[in-house]
C-alpha cells in the first residue's frame, strides 16, 4: 500500500496519515497526544484507541509503549498486533513502530532507539510525541547533551523547541524558557516545574500554581509538591511543614483511583531520604517503614534505576536486610545480562546502588571505598534522575566523609556545593560541624565572601 489518503485512512493531529477507518480510534490517539504532552492523568486513553481499531498499527504501537512498564505481557501482545498489520500501515506508522520497537525491546539498545527517533523526526518533524519520547529516552540514558542536539536539529526543521534541558546546567536558559511558557499558558505544568527561584519565592510561586495540578499525572503532581517540600527543607522551615506536604500532597495521591503508584514512590522516597540525611530519622520512621514494605514485593523492582537505588536505601535502613540483599543481587543479575556496551555505561550506576545499600546499613567506610575520593553525583545521570534529584546523593557523600574522619575533604566538597547553591542552612550546618570536628570552630565560616 502506498500510505495515501483513502476511505480507510485518517490524519492525526500532526497531519500524518494513519491507516484506520475509525474516527473514534484517531480521536483517542489525538487525545493521547494531548495527555502525554500536557503531563495529564488520562494517558490510558490510548488503550481505547487500540480497542476501537485492533488492526491500527499506530494505536497498537503507542498502547504497547504506554503499557511497557505496567503490563509487559499486554504490551508485547499489542506490539505483535501492530507488527501483524505493518503491510497495511502508512510510512509514518511504520516509522513510529520501528522507533517504539527499539524502546520497548527487552535487550534495548538505547543508542539505536535514539537514532531511530532522529530518523523519524527528520522525515516527520511535526510529531511532538516522538520528540518527547526521544527526550525521555535521553534522560534515562543520562545524556541531556544528546537531548539538546535532538531539539536543536528538530528546530532547524522549522519547529520551536518546547523544553530547555535544565539538566545540562543551563539554568538561566531553562528559567527564560519557563517564563516564556508561563506567559503563553499559566497552567503549563512543565514551565511551572522549570521556574527556578529560591526558598520563600519558590514556595509562594509553586503554591500559587498548585490549584492547577489536579489534572497532572501522578508523577508531575507529586514531583511539583516534592519541589515545594525541598524548598521548605532547604529554607530551614519547620519539619512539620515538609511532613504535611509528604502526607497530604504526595502519599495521599495513592488514594486516587487513577494514581500511578511507582510515580508516587520515587518522589516519596526521594523526599524521605533528604529528611533522613538531615538526621530526622525518628520523625519519618513509620513513613519509611510503610515505603520499605512496598518494596518487599519483588514485582515493584526494576521499574527504573533511580527507584531501585532509593528502594535499596529504604530496605537497608529499615533492617529489611534479606530483601535489600535480594534486590541488590537481582540488580547485579540483570546487569550481568546486559551487553558489554551497556555494562560500560551502567557500571557507575551499579556502584552507586551498592554504595547506597551500604549507606542504609551504616557502613560508611564501604560507601567511601565503593565511590572513591572524587565522587560527584552529577556524573550519575544514567540512573534517570535530574540534577536536583541527584543532590541527595552528594549530601550522603558529605555525611560519609564526616563519619570516616575525612574532615578536610568534607569541608572542601561542601564549600564547592555552597558556592553553587548559596546559603542552604543544611550545608552551612555541615560546614560548622566539620570545622568543629577539625578543631577550628572559632574561625568565621566564609565561602566566596559569604559569611555564616
Amino acid at each position: 500500500m502506498d500510505g495515501g489518503i483513502d476511505a480507510t485512512t485518517r490524519s492525526d493531529r500532526w497531519g500524518y496519515p494513519v491507516r484506520t477507518a475509525s474516527d473514534a480510534c484517531i480521536a483517542a490517539i489525538d487525545a493521547y497526544y494531548d495527555q502525554v504532552l500536557a503531563l495529564g492523568r488520562d494517558r490510558a486513553v490510548i488503550r481505547r484507541a487500540a480497542r476501537h481499531d485492533p488492526s491500527c498499527v499506530l494505536a497498537n504501537a503507542l498502547a504497547a509503549h504506554f503499557l511497557a512498564g505496567k503490563d509487559p505481557a499486554e504490551s508485547s501482545r499489542l506490539l505483535g498486533a501492530a507488527s501483524d498489520s505493518l503491510d497495511n500501515a502508512t510510512p509514518y506508522e511504520r516509522a513510529v513502530f520501528g522507533a517504539i520497537s527499539c524502546v520497548v525491546a527487552d535487550d534495548r539498545d538505547a543508542d539505536l532507539a535514539v537514532d531511530r527517533h532522529f530518523e523519524l523526526l527528520k522525515e516527520f518533524p511535526k510529531d511532538l510525541l516522538s520528540l518527547k519520547r526521544a527526550q525521555t529516552l535521553c534522560f534515562y540514558m543520562g545524556r541531556p547533551d544528546l537531548s539538546l542536539n535532538l531539539v536543536q536539529e528538530w528546530s532547524l526543521l522549522g519547529n520551536s523547541a518546547t523544553e530547555c534541558p535544565a539538566e545540562l546546567g543551563r539554568m538561566a536558559d531553562a528559567e527564560r524558557a519557563a517564563r516564556k511558557g508561563l506567559g503563553i499558558n499559566s497552567c503549563d505544568f512543565w514551565s511551572q516545574h522549570n521556574y527556578k527561584c529560591h526558598f520563600e519565592e519558590a514556595v509562594k510561586f509553586m503554591e500559587a500554581c498548585s490549584s492547577t495540578w489536579n489534572s497532572c499525572s501522578s508523577f508531575m503532581y507529586t514531583h511539583n509538591w516534592w519541589h515545594v517540600a525541598v524548598c521548605y527543607l532547604e529554607g530551614d522551615s519547620p519539619l512539620d511543614k515538609v511532613l504535611e506536604i509528604y502526607d497530604h500532597c504526595i502519599w495521599k495521591e495513592l488514594e486516587r483511583s487513577d494514581a500511578e503508584p511507582t510515580e508516587v514512590y520515587v518522589n516519596a522516597l526521594s523526599l524521605l531520604m533528604r529528611i533522613y540525611v538531615r538526621d530526622h530519622v525518628h520523625h519519618i520512621a513509620e513513613r519509611l517503614m510503610s515505603l520499605a514494605n512496598v518494596f518487599k514485593d519483588e514485582s515493584m523492582w526494576h521499574v527504573e534505576w533511580h527507584l531501585d537505588v532509593l528502594a535499596l536505601w529504604a530496605l537497608a535502613s529499615t533492617k529489611e536486610t534479606s530483601k535489600a540483599e535480594g534486590l541488590l543481587k537481582s540488580i547485579k543479575s540483570r546487569f550481568s545480562l546486559m551487553s558489554r556496551k551497556k555494562q560500560q555505561k551502567m557500571q557507575s550506576a551499579l556502584r552507586l546502588a551498592e554504595a547506597i545499600y551500604e549507606y542504609g546499613r551504616g557502613n560508611f567506610q564501604s560507601v567511601f571505598d565503593l565511590l572513591g575520593p572524587d565522587f560527584d553525583a552529577i556524573g550519575f545521570k544514567m540512573i534517570g534522575a535530574s540534577d536536583e534529584q541527584l543532590d541527595v546523593f552528594n549530601e550522603v557523600w558529605y555525611i560519609v566523609l564526616l563519619n570516616i574522619g575525612q574532615i578536610s575533604k568534607a569541608i572542601e566538597e561542601v564549600k564547592k556545593q555552597v558556592s553553587k547553591r548559596g546559603r542552604v542552612p543544611f550545608l552551612w550546618q555541615l560546614l560548622e560541624k566539620a570545622h568543629s570536628m577539625e578543631g577550628s570552630s572559632d574561625a568565621p565560616l566564609q565561602v566566596n565572601g559569604q559569611r555564616f
